[in-house]
């Protein structure tokens, strides 16, 4: 590091002085580094809000789906048969008996020595299923041993089966297993036909109704069971509106177990998702005061005071509050135990009263939360001015984002500017310095002849 030597001439403490003309300087530079911190803050404010109204539409959401209301929950006699249910399914109780689980189809190949070697060259398989779908693949210019027919298989999503090989250890131990990707006799194979390949459409081909020696199958099997003594036949062990609005999974089931499904009420969904939407607002309520508020004793306001953003989302939501049904008991959010508090803005809720209201005037509730022009919809409606994509907030964003650019800038250009005006005060003070040891040089020397003069008169007297 380099020693200044100003100073040393004039006498004065120049590094001082260039300290505090930097301190009177960087007052610009803190002006522009106070502006960017308030805009740092407003860019984080507006995601924050932007944060609180998005959870808001998702609580208007969960009131405006039809299923919150008359929710059902579902309770098993047996731990290995599970169900749910939605608001289309009827309270009650319902005795399940299994005589068959579904399972898929399988075919196995007869044994080959190499699982490498090929078996004919090029062709292809068609897969056809017992429901009419068929598939065909290439093997054109392709590997059709063993292993290429499975990879070329497990390649291809459409062909309605999964390959793999297994060894037995006898003398021509290599298998292909060939297993239906669904269970039930529809999705089992029909047919597989090779076309364009002898020695393989010898190894492969398969018909269900004329088996080929080189291929054993294991059938499917439909899920068999019975519902209140009702005989119910399904390709698929998960039984979806066998009971309307019930999904019943019978896949860990026990052959000839029974099982007692109950099915009841469930006003606990209602309750929560109007609960869920009372604290959401009550949290964007929060949010839009703490970010406008005013410290009148530090006379400093928040990142939002006085921003036009936080007053549109208020009158916004205000507005879609403001929604009353024209039928039934329950019309109103007061009329179903929520307040408001005309000083805070915060919600509240009785509790009992909106117990009491779900259970005995459920049409009326849904009515008021749920449907095209109800108040759940018109939340989310009025949230996605704010929160979409392009909407007010994002727009507000990128206006501060361009301005936290351009005071980036202004901080870099003020900065360069008042070094350049430092540099120029040293370059001054190492002039004037220059100057004075000059000054002082000349000084000394004329003392010097003055005296010497004054010596000289002296001896002559």
């Amino acid at each position: 590091m380099a020693i200044s030597s100003i100073g040393i001439g004039s006498g004065l403490k120049v590094d001082d002085i260039l300290s505090e003309l930097r301190k009177v300087e960087n007052q610009s530079l803190q002006l522009v580094q106070n502006r960017q911190i308030e805009n740092t803050q407003r860019i984080s404010a507006y995601s924050k809000l932007k944060s609180t109204i998005e959870n808001l539409q998702k609580a208007g959401k969960a009131l405006n789906n039809p299923d919150t209301y008359g929710a059902v929950k579902v309770s098993s006699s047996n731990e290995l048969v599970s169900a749910t249910g939605t608001a289309k399914a009827s309270p009650g109780k319902y005795t399940l008996n299994i005589e068959s689980i579904a399972t898929s189809q399988t075919l196995l190949a007869k044994g080959q020595e190499s699982r490498t070697e090929a078996i004919g060259s090029n062709g292809s398989i068609t897969i056809t299923l017992a429901d009419g779908k068929a598939h065909t693949i290439d093997l054109e210019g392709k590997d059709t041993s063993l292993e290429g027919i499975m990879r070329a298989i497990n390649a291809d999503n459409k062909a309605g089966v999964s390959a793999t090989l297994i060894n037995d250890g006898g003398s021509q131990p290599h298998r292909l297993l060939l297993t239906a990707n669904d269970t039930g006799s529809q999705a089992s194979v029909a047919s597989i036909q090779v076309q364009g390949n002898e020695a393989l459409a010898q190894f492969l081909d398969f018909s269900d109704s004329e088996p080929n020696v080189a291929i054993s199958a294991t059938a499917a099997k439909n899920a068999v069971i019975t519902i209140n003594d009702i005989p119910i036949t399904q390709q698929g062990n998960v039984l979806k509106d066998t009971i309307e609005g019930l999904s019943i999974d019978i896949s860990k089931g026990k052959i000839g177990e029974q099982t007692t499904l109950t099915v009841s009420r469930d006003d606990s969904a209602a309750s929560k998702a109007i609960k869920d939407f009372v604290t959401a607002y009550n949290t964007l309520n929060a949010t839009t005061r703490e970010l406008t508020r005013y410290d009148v004793d530090a006379q400093k306001g928040a990142a939002l005071t006085g921003d036009s953003m936080v007053r549109r989302v208020q009158s916004s939501m205000h507005q879609a509050l403001g929604f009353a049904t024209n039928e039934g008991d329950i019309r109103t959010l007061s009329q179903l135990g929520i307040k408001t508090d005309p000083n805070t803005g915060e919600m509240s809720i009785d509790d009992e009263k909106l117990s009491a209201g779900i259970r005995d005037h459920l049409e009326d509730v849904k009515r008021l939360f749920a449907g095209e022009n109800a108040l759940g919809a018109r939340l989310d409606e009025a949230g996605k001015l704010y929160t979409k994509k392009g909407g007010f907030i994002d727009n507000a964003i990128e206006g501060a984002t361009r301005t936290d650019k351009l005071l980036q800038d202004q901080y870099e250009s003020t900065e360069l500017h008042i070094n350049t005006r430092l540099e120029a005060y040293r370059k001054q003070f190492s002039q004037l310095d220059t100057m004075m040891t000059q000054m002082q040089g000349i000084s000394s020397y004329l003392t010097q002849q003055l005296s010497m003069l004054s010596n000289l008169n002296n001896s002559n007297k």
